[in-house]
Parts: structure tokens; C-alpha cells; sequence
């Protein structure tokens, strides 16, 4: 089957049934969150895995009370890393060495010029920039689960400062970014399982511009 017919199976659903998720459809969702492309290689996020039940009753109150956190069979926590700074980077790349037999210094001039991009840009731009990247991995794990005919409900509605105290990841460099539900649908109680999915036509949404469409805009511009 098609990616493209996956992703008209799947929908954001709204009842899950509790039942539980084959190991290896769970391990091949996480491999394509972990080979998603990321910005230098850096994947500054990490997936944490949740099936405790009474764990998740506990996240499930500071995400809305929203059913899926309890009904589904594992609960992915995508957590992005709070900042960018030597260490970090140098790790990563380091270990990209290792892994390619070549030596530290082939990425250093890279390293250099990445650190004095990103300091002056602050923390909070760091914060940012990671958890974007962590939407990358997150939306690979999306596809994958429809591909497994696995269920996946995208969730940012919860209190990030909450669960990142209920998940210790206060001081652990990491911050809670966006939650992913797996599991199957409870037909009969999913007032969303029957609908017509709904999108912008594509005609709408992709359109082409050449520089000379930029040109010929600029050159029709009013003037004073």
C-alpha cells in the first residue's frame, strides 16, 4: 500500500481501545522517528516510551484529561534538548566520527562555525530551533504508525512545565515538545472515525514561483 493511501487511512483519532501494540510495529515507529533527517545531524530530542498505566493516569491530568493518554497502548514523549552549547554538539559529532572511522577534527571548522552561529541567538532560540527538530521525528513517527495500520493521536494540548516536572526532566537538559497516543480506535465511541477527511486543495496549497514572478510583482508595484 501507498504512503499517500496510509495517510488518508489515518486520522487524528479520538477513542482508543486499550488494546496493545505488537512489539515490533512499536519498534519499527520508533526506528523512522530515529532515522529522521534532523538540522547538522544534531537530533537534539530524544522519544520517551510510556505503557505504565499509572503513569499515564497521572500524565492524562495534565493534558486535558484527554482519553487517548489512558486508552492508548503506548504514549510517545518527544522531549527536545533546552539549549545548544559545546558539549552537546561536541558529543554528537563526535560519536558521528566514531561511528564513520574518521578523525574528531574533520568537523571542526563545521563545529566552530555552528557554535558561533547559535550562542549569541540565546536559549530560548535554542530551546525553540531543538523542538522543532523534534516535529520532524515526530511527524516520521506518524507516517510509520499509519503504515503499520497503527493509530496516532497528535497531541499538544497539555502543560509542558507539569509533565516536565511529573517526567524529572527539569535539570536534565531535555523539555517536553509534543505527545504522540498509539493504539487502535474504538470504532464505536469515535464520532471522527466515519468522517470525510478534510484538507486545502492542492491547488491551493502548492503553488510555483519563479524569480521572475518576484521580478514582475516588484515592477508593478505602486509608486509614490
Amino acid at each position: 500500500m501507498s504512503l499517500l493511501e496510509d495517510l488518508k487511512w489515518r486520522y487524528a483519532t479520538k477513542k482508543m481501545n486499550g488494546e496493545r501494540i505488537p512489539a515490533e510495529k512499536l519498534n519499527y515507529i520508533l526506528e523512522a522517528a530515529r532515522l529522521a533527517p534532523s538540522s547538522s545531524g544534531l537530533q537534539p530530542y530524544k522519544v520517551i516510551v510510556i505503557s505504565d498505566r499509572a503513569l499515564l493516569a497521572k500524565i492524562r491530568e495534565v493534558a486535558f484529561n484527554q482519553s487517548q493518554v489512558t486508552d492508548c497502548s503506548h504514549l510517545l514523549v518527544f522531549a527536545a534538548w533546552d539549549g545548544y552549547n559545546e558539549e552537546r554538539i561536541t558529543r554528537v559529532f563526535n560519536y558521528t566520527m566514531d561511528q564513520r572511522g574518521l578523525p574528531y577534527q574533520t568537523m571542526a571548522d563545521y563545529k566552530q562555525n555552528l557554535l558561533a552561529m547559535y550562542e549569541p541567538l540565546g536559549q530560548e532560540w535554542h530551546a525553540h530551533h531543538a523542538s522543532k527538530q523534534s516535529y520532524i521525528a515526530f511527524a516520521m513517527a506518524i507516517a510509520a504508525a499509519a503504515e503499520q495500520r497503527v493509530d496516532a493521536t497528535p497531541i499538544e494540548g497539555f502543560n509542558a512545565e507539569q509533565l516536565d516536572e511529573l517526567l524529572q526532566l527539569k535539570g536534565s537538559g531535555y523539555r517536553s515538545t509534543v505527545l504522540l497516543p498509539l493504539g487502535y480506535r474504538q470504532e464505536s465511541e469515535d464520532w471522527l472515525v466515519n468522517m470525510k477527511k478534510v484538507r486545502t486543495p492542492l491547488e491551493d496549497f502548492a503553488s510555483e514561483l519563479t524569480l521572475a514572478d518576484l521580478t514582475g510583482a516588484a515592477d508593478k508595484a505602486p509608486t509614490e
